[in-house]
């Protein structure tokens, strides 16, 4: 009986996790919520695989080795991570720069 409860609680947590996904805009057709859906009815659910998923969930890599600002901003080129972050957020949105931006190479 024990043993029934457990895979019922990881799949609900599972389930959880899932639901609390966010979207991603640049694959809709390929969405980690669909494999944690999945790996929720899955059989062979461990603990394991739900925290593994809960810490890419709550970003716990990044805050267990925080990048340094060094790395954030080499000193060949400050800006690339910044304007690559703004152009990603940007394309997400449909805004695109103008082809005289692209030409010139300015950002």
């Amino acid at each position: 009986m024990v043993a029934t409860q457990i895979p019922s609680k990881l799949a609900k947590q599972m389930s959880e996790i899932a639901a609390t996904w966010v979207k991603d805009p640049f694959r809709p057709n390929l969405q980690l919520k669909t494999l944690w859906q999945s790996l929720a009815t899955h059989p062979r659910l461990t603990s394991q695989s739900v925290r593994a998923a809960r810490a890419l969930k709550d970003n716990e890599m990044f805050k267990q080795y925080p990048l340094s600002r060094k790395t954030l901003h080499p000193a060949s080129s400050p800006a690339h991570y910044d304007r690559l972050a703004e152009a990603f957020e940007k394309s997400a949105k449909g805004i695109g720069r103008p082809w005289w931006k692209i030409f010139f190479g300015i950002w």
